[in-house]
């Protein structure tokens, strides 16, 4: 059965709302409302997603920790094109090495 991605996302938008509720009144560092919620707010992540691509062939920008954890655990340590590796700084301080000062890139 098919979930209409409309009544996903109105269940989206719910889990949201009350996992920042969770999160506002936390009675502790590790209180189980937050966790609860963070549970609730995954499962209609994901159930909003297969609702998307099933429909209409598209997805989100999103990915689940657990998904990201699931791709580095594919025994590949090398990095693939990781955008979440990137460090902007580190790739500056290296064109700033390979060009020497006053001479334009060519």
């Amino acid at each position: 059965m098919t979930v209409d991605p409309r009544a996903a996302l109105d269940r989206l938008v719910a889990a949201l709302e009350a996992h920042y509720n969770a999160v506002a009144t936390r009675r502790s560092d590790d209180d189980p409302a937050v966790d609860d919620a963070y549970d609730v707010l995954a499962d209609a992540y994901e159930v909003y997603e297969d609702a998307l691509a099933t429909r209409f062939g598209e997805v989100t920008p999103f990915y689940l920790a657990e998904d990201l954890d699931d791709e580095d655990d594919d025994g590949n340590d090398e990095d693939e094109d990781d955008d979440l590796d990137f460090d902007f700084e580190d790739e500056l301080a290296d064109v700033d090495d390979a060009e020497p000062a006053g001479e334009p890139a060519r």
